[in-house]
């Protein structure tokens, strides 16, 4: 049997967000309902704090008296908000490719 319902594969959505374990959540729907609605709002507060992040980063960076808590902490934060923008991107590309299929 080819064609059929069995032989479709369903991709899920990335969230924004993890499971309790670290590990990544998924959502199967058409992309209208809340939980889809909340994960653009998330995302979209995601990629807002990393664009305040990356103009703290700068201002940080052109200090001459900057201290090594203070880089710990900017690289920190950083790297979080580079994991979070890197699942968005991961997220919509793969949503991306998928809307282009026949």
């Amino acid at each position: 049997m080819t064609g059929g319902a069995r032989d479709r594969t369903v991709a899920g959505r990335l969230l924004p967000w993890t499971g309790a374990d670290g590990k990544p959540c998924y959502l199967v729907s058409d992309g209208t309902g809340h939980v889809a609605r909340l994960a653009d709002e998330i995302e979209d507060v995601q990629i807002d704090m990393a664009d305040a992040l990356l103009g703290h980063a700068v201002e940080l960076l052109a200090e001459r008296r900057v201290t090594g808590e203070e880089l710990h902490y900017l690289a920190r934060r950083l790297s979080e908000s580079l994991r979070d923008v890197k699942r968005v991107a991961e997220s919509r590309g793969a949503r991306l490719v998928e809307g282009s299929r026949p």
